[in-house]
C-alpha cells in the first residue's frame, strides 16, 4: 500500500519528501496528489509521451495471460536473482505493468514500488500485494523516488533510463533487466506478423546502460507454451504488437493456426551492478 511506499517517493515538482493523508500525498511546500480510490497516485506531470501507456484492453490482456502462469518462468527467474537474506529491502519495479513480477519479488518484509505510466495497469498493481506502493510515473523522466533508496529495481520488457536507475539505486543495489531473445513468441511472430527482437538486443540494452552499471551475469529462460486461439489472441494484444496490428485481420490469421499451438517463451535476465 501506499504507506509502505510514500517515505521513500519524492514530489515531482520540488523533490522533498512526500506524506500520506487521507486522500493525498502532500510535500512540506505544499504540492498535493490526489490518491485515487483504487489506491494509486498519480506523481506524473504534465503529459505522457503519446502511445506510451497500455490501455484498458492491453493490460486486461496481460493480467489473463500472466495469471494463466504462461510466463511462471521468467517470474521464477526475477525470483531467484532477487532473492536476498535479511531485510526488510525496497524494491522497485520500473515499468511494472500489473505488479505481477514485482509481487512475486518481495520477500516478508520488503517494500515494493510499482511505476507505470499506465493508470490502468496501475490499477492492478495497487491490489496485487500488500505492501506494494502504485505510482504513475513516466520511466523516462525523473523518477519521483527519493535518492538511493531502492535494493533492488527490476526493469521487465520496459523503457531503461540509466542514470534515473543509477541514482535511485542504493550502493550495492541491484538492477535486474528482463528482454525478449529473437527466439521470443516464434512462431507467432512469424505467423502473424508481431513485432521481432534484433539480435543485437542484448548489445544495445548493455550498452544504454554501460555509463552507470556493468552486467555480473545473466541466465537465458526458455519454455514452451502450449497456447489455445484465445491465448495467443491475448499475447498478441498486451504488448508493443498491439499498437501495430489491425484487429481484425489478426483474428483472420489466428484462427488458421493450429489449436494448440507450442509457442517459445525464451528471455534473457539479466544482472547489473552500480559502478561507483
Amino acid at each position: 500500500m501506499l504507506r509502505d511506499a510514500v517515505d521513500h517517493l519524492a514530489c515531482p515538482v520540488c523533490r522533498g519528501g512526500l506524506a500520506l493523508g487521507d486522500d493525498a500525498v502532500r510535500c512540506a511546500r505544499g504540492h498535493s496528489f490526489d490518491v485515487a480510490r483504487q489506491g494509486y497516485v498519480s506523481l506524473l506531470t504534465g503529459s505522457a509521451a503519446p502511445g506510451t501507456a497500455d490501455t484498458a484492453a492491453m493490460v486486461e490482456a496481460r493480467a489473463r495471460f500472466l495469471g494463466a502462469g504462461h510466463f511462471a518462468a521468467v517470474t521464477a527467474g526475477l525470483r531467484e536473482l532477487a532473492s536476498a537474506p535479511g531485510g526488510p529491502r525496497v524494491v522497485l519495479d520500473a515499468g511494472a505493468g500489473t505488479g505481477h513480477h514485482l509481487a512475486a519479488t518481495l520477500g516478508e518484509r520488503d517494500v515494493g514500488i510499482a511505476l507505470d505510466v499506465s493508470k490502468h495497469a496501475l490499477r492492478r498493481a495497487a491490489r496485487a500485494h500488500p505492501r506494494i506502493g502504485a505510482v504513475v510515473a513516466d520511466v523516462w523522466r525523473e523518477l519521483p523516488v527519493k535518492d538511493a533508496v531502492a535494493d533492488v529495481l527490476l526493469n521487465v520488457f520496459a523503457p531503461r533510463n540509466g542514470p534515473e536507475f543509477a541514482r535511485v539505486l542504493r550502493p550495492g543495489g541491484v538492477l535486474i533487466v528482463v528482454t525478449p531473445t529473437p527466439r521470443h513468441l516464434s512462431p507467432l511472430v512469424e505467423r502473424l506478423g508481431l513485432l521481432s527482437v534484433d539480435e543485437a538486443k542484448a548489445r544495445r540494452v548493455e550498452e544504454a546502460l554501460g555509463a552507470h552499471f556493468a552486467e555480473a551475469g545473466h541466465q537465458v529462460r526458455e519454455a514452451e507454451m502450449r497456447l489455445d486461439h484465445r491465448a495467443v489472441a491475448t499475447v498478441a494484444g498486451m504488448g508493443p504488437s498491439a499498437w501495430h496490428t489491425d484487429p481484425a485481420a489478426l483474428a483472420e490469421e489466428i484462427t488458421r493456426l493450429p489449436d494448440p499451438i507450442a509457442v517459445n517463451l525464451s528471455c534473457r535476465i539479466s544482472l547489473f551492478r552500480k559502478i561507483t
